[in-house]
């Protein structure tokens, strides 16, 4: 059987209970030997913007998932200091996992934009896709990504069904509906930005981090 190798990307600023919580309940429901959490570069000008430092947002994923099976941070995009395109992000994976069968995480909204998405034809047509649940969007409304175009390779992963490899050769975007958290990287920001506790939201570690290196605060502070 060959390995199966989830890629959950994102800014991650900062990486929350909700992340965790999703990329557990997909490798649960998907097998996944590793699921490779990659913090996407941002270019040092656009830190102020409230983003904080590709170095600062990568150490947060690397304290997430430390202590956590099959969770494994990854450097690729923050190391190559450039435009995170999903395409030149599976082509880095696919030479280190030639034999893997790749698959990208994302959520139904981020899934709504996929025609927006850099060369996303070629995304679609050299790996697969788990799509999860996310509070307010339904997943129904992945059929008509595209105009419908991808309704043929859309299927809806019941809950405990066996995702076994005879339906990557009939489809190559599955739904799954989780148990999503209802919170948001902004909303951490925010709390952080008023003293409220952060209990429950982010890994401790990660909170930890936000204290000693101040990261989130305002002007004002």
């Amino acid at each position: 059987m060959k390995t199966r190798i989830g890629l959950f990307g994102g800014t991650f600023n900062p990486i929350h209970a909700g992340h965790i919580q999703a990329a557990r309940e997909v490798r649960k429901a998907f097998g996944l030997d590793k699921v490779l959490f990659i913090p996407s570069y941002i270019p040092p000008h656009k830190e102020s913007a409230g983003v904080a430092a590709a170095s600062d947002r990568f150490r947060m994923v690397e304290l997430a998932c430390r202590g956590r099976p099959g969770f494994e941070a990854s450097a690729l995009e923050v190391e190559a200091m450039e435009k995170s395109y999903s395409i030149l992000t599976l082509n880095k994976v696919r030479a280190l996992y030639p034999e893997a069968w790749i698959f990208f995480i994302l959520g139904v909204d981020a899934f709504l934009e996929i025609g927006t998405w850099h060369e996303y034809e070629r995304v679609l047509a050299e790996s697969l896709f788990i799509v999860t649940s996310r509070p307010g969007y339904g997943l129904a409304a992945a059929a008509g990504v595209l105009g419908g175009r991808l309704e043929s390779r859309i299927l809806r992963v019941r809950p405990r069904q066996a995702v076994d490899e005879t339906l990557f050769a009939r489809f190559t975007i599955f739904l799954l509906g989780i148990e999503a958290l209802d919170v948001s990287s902004t909303e951490i920001r925010e709390r952080l930005d008023r003293g409220m506790s952060l209990e429950g939201l982010v890994p401790r570690p990660v909170e930890a981090y936000i204290t000693e290196h101040h990261l989130y605060k305002s002007p004002k502070d």
